[in-house]
């Protein structure tokens, strides 16, 4: 006879997730890597002249865009975790865009936010519906709902938006501001320290700023969502529960878990996550809906999420990392750029250096000769096209992906196939 999981069974070893299979970074040496990631970044800033990679703008244009990608990430982390692959991501944030412009307009930005949150919560009962009481592969599940919401909005813009002022078929009217906030002092002290161009303290000065000028209050929220969502999974017999549904869910099921429910709330919880960040889109970073602005946001919230090894941190490290290469493309794009060729050139002359040190010397040769490369690239040029400057975001992304597909380990039964009573 099954008995349910009580708050006591956190320590119950067949729920426990497995270990990732490479040595965790700790926060001493996490926070090192990040001190030297800036302390390069000050370097090649003062040799290009190239202020604008670290000012406060460019930080804060970062945050502003990194925000849909690290919420479209953690929707995705909530899923995965319950053992469902999530590809639908990009058309749960294209209904968050389209139903929180809808609601936004004609009832307040507030209203909006909790619609657009419904209307990609219902893309993920769909993907819920659709995997899990069905069993149909998950990425064909996902890209069939990135199709049909694509569609939806299409159809649905012009008979919603059409004949009201500043309106069309494929543009909402305006969105009113949800506000935003600018630490009074600290905002003006942080853009002062900045502007003196001091080696790595202005550009610290620079990340600070950005996180305290021009705010805006869904930022917080959003913000506020990763450490709940590390405390909720990872904290919680709820979470545990859930977690154990994508590592082990005939294990669970054995302990009295309903693996069905657990998974069809994480699925919508993640639709919901997605939702949250296409009002984002358009509300706060455009204060209209538009065709086509999600613009891939929600496969590269994936990839984030994939950096992060499927933990919230690292999630956010990654969505801060494709936030602020998207953001190249607002500020000073081809001068900024060609400036990151000299950052990736030594990055990458480090990393042959660390392979060597650690005896894998035909990829320490490989990684050398590419970094070779691409600063002969920085060496012979003063400027890169503006079709590289649009292209640097996708780019990072497949090259973090492949540096960092080594250390990676998803839930043992993501994505596989799982019907009640299986196990008996």
């Amino acid at each position: 006879m099954t008995t349910a999981i009580s708050a006591t069974d956190v320590n119950q070893p067949t729920l426990q997730p497995a270990a990732p299979t490479g040595r965790r970074l700790s926060w001493p040496v996490l926070l090192l890597i990040i001190a030297g990631g800036l302390a390069l970044t000050s370097i090649v800033r003062l040799v290009t002249g190239a202020d604008g990679i670290t000012n406060v703008s460019q930080m804060s244009t970062a945050l502003q865009l990194a925000v849909p990608i690290g919420l479209a990430g953690l929707g995705g982390l909530w899923a995965e975790r319950a053992g469902v692959v999530n590809i639908g991501l990009e058309g749960m944030m294209i209904l968050g865009t389209w139903f929180g412009a809808w609601a936004g307009f004609q009832w307040g930005p507030w209203t909006g936010v909790l619609v657009g949150i419904v209307g990609g919560a219902i893309g993920g009962l769909l993907h819920a519906f659709v995997t899990v009481t069905f069993n149909v592969n998950h990425i064909v599940s996902g890209v069939a709902l990135n199709i049909l919401a694509l569609g939806a909005t299409r159809y649905l813009a012009p008979l919603a938006f059409e004949g009201h002022t500043g309106g069309s078929a494929k543009q909402s009217p305006a969105v009113d501001s949800l506000g935003h906030f600018t630490v009074p002092g600290l905002s003006d002290a942080l853009t002062d320290l900045n502007a003196k161009g001091w080696f790595l303290i202005s550009d610290v000065a620079g990340l600070l700023g950005g996180l305290v000028t021009n705010v805006s209050w869904l930022t917080l929220i959003a913000v506020a969502l990763i450490p709940a969502t590390w405390w909720i999974l990872w904290r919680t017999a709820f979470g545990l529960r859930l977690r154990s549904c994508g590592e082990n869910p005939v294990a669970a099921e054995s302990l009295g878990v309903n693996v069905y429910k657990y998974k069809y709330i994480a699925v919508i919880i993640s639709g919901g996550l997605a939702g949250l960040g296409g009002v984002f889109l358009s509300i706060v970073a455009n204060p209209f809906y538009l065709e086509g602005q999600v613009s891939g946001r929600g496969y590269i919230g994936l990839a984030a999420m994939i950096f992060g090894n499927w933990m919230p941190g690292g999630l956010a490290l990654g969505a801060g990392l494709f936030g602020y290469t998207d953001s190249l493309n607002l500020r000073g794009g081809s001068a900024n750029v060609h400036a990151l060729l000299l950052l990736g050139a030594l990055l990458l002359l480090i990393g042959a250096i660390w392979l060597v040190v650690r005896k894998k010397y035909l990829q320490a040769v490989i990684t050398l000769v590419v970094g070779a490369l691409v600063f002969a690239w920085y060496a012979t040029t003063d400027e890169v096209p503006n079709q590289v400057v649009s292209a640097t975001p996708y780019v990072i992304t497949l090259v973090v992906l492949a540096l960092s597909a080594q250390r990676l380990r998803m839930p043992k039964a993501n994505g596989l196939p799982y019907r009640k009573g299986q196990g008996k």
